[in-house]
């Protein structure tokens, strides 16, 4: 075998080695690429509602007023609208006024009193032989009538209060109210229209709540498992594409639609000023580096 001469021996095992690093840098670049690009992935998504609701009554009636209109603001409580309610509210006028009597509890506390007095004095009447004990047996009947007139009195004025708070509950059936903080988006039906519990037409108002708005993305069963409730996320509306917004995962799907290959994550996104409407498409990107992280072996 034929010997290089120790220059050139040299030259050839610095090529080898410059060779080798070469490839090794090239290779943890391509690895590094890759680990980034799997980090930081981004996808389609679409900003709704986090609750959408259309309000009506439990019972029928006109609808006497609406104090809301599409695009107002309103606040958990508010009342939004109102059906007809004249004779509901003359009903717990008097029972209002039934609670309230006073006079049959005294004119029977007066009757008690006077026949207190009276038994008293002919039962010692009686005890002294001045008359007849059958005297003194009247006189108590008499204090007892007297005793059930009172007790029969407090339980009317008990149950006309009762009555009061039913025809309360009733007038409560017949208004609106918001059931949480949001915006109006649309109404339904119109003062002097007929609002019927189970029909078709039924609705007064729809409310959507706003804060937060719900992002919801759509990703390839691929990533299942890599997202958990918590973790945070970049959304980039379509509407304002130099704007940004923090969001967090608030769910995950746990079935994938077989047809599609695909699961749904849900993101809540703060929205206290109200100024990011729905119905907007976005990118999410998710940073899945602690996700994988934490469920690997």
């Amino acid at each position: 075998m034929t010997r290089l001469p120790a220059a050139t021996a040299a030259f050839v095992r610095v090529a080898r080695t410059r060779h080798i690093l070469v490839r090794g840098l090239i290779g943890a670049l391509s690895l590094a690429c890759a680990q980034s690009l799997h980090a930081t992935s981004s996808y389609d998504c679409l900003i709704e509602p986090a609750e959408t609701v259309e309000l009506g009554t439990a019972v029928g009636g006109v609808l006497d007023h609406v104090y809301v209109k599409r695009g107002d603001r309103v606040k958990q409580g508010q009342l939004l609208a109102a059906l007809d309610s004249r004779a509901e509210q003359a009903a717990a006028a008097l029972a209002l006024y039934k609670s309230r009597l006073a006079g049959p509890t005294d004119l029977a506390q007066a009757k008690i009193e006077f026949s207190t007095r009276k038994f008293q004095r002919r039962r010692d009447m009686a005890a002294d032989k001045l008359l007849p004990q059958q005297d003194s047996d009247d006189a108590e009947a008499e204090l007892r009538q007297a005793q059930g007139e009172l007790k029969t009195a407090q339980e009317n004025r008990e149950v006309a209060r009762l009555e009061y708070l039913q025809q309360q509950s009733q007038l409560a059936l017949r208004v609106v109210k918001s059931p949480f903080s949001g915006v109006v988006v649309d109404e339904m039906i119109w003062p002097g229209e007929t609002v019927e519990p189970g029909a078709a037409k039924h609705a007064i108002v729809k409310l959507a709540r706003l804060d937060p708005l719900r992002v919801r993305v759509i990703l390839p069963m691929q990533d299942f498992g890599q997202f958990t409730p918590g973790m945070s996320a970049t959304i980039v509306p379509e509407i304002q594409p130099g704007k940004s917004y923090s969001a967090k995962v608030s769910s995950v799907d746990p079935t994938i639609d077989a047809t599609s290959g695909t699961f749904v994550v849900f993101l809540d996104l703060p929205n206290r000023r109200f100024d990011m409407p729905s119905g907007v498409k976005c990118r999410a990107t998710f940073d899945t580096t602690h996700s994988k992280r934490k469920t690997s072996p």
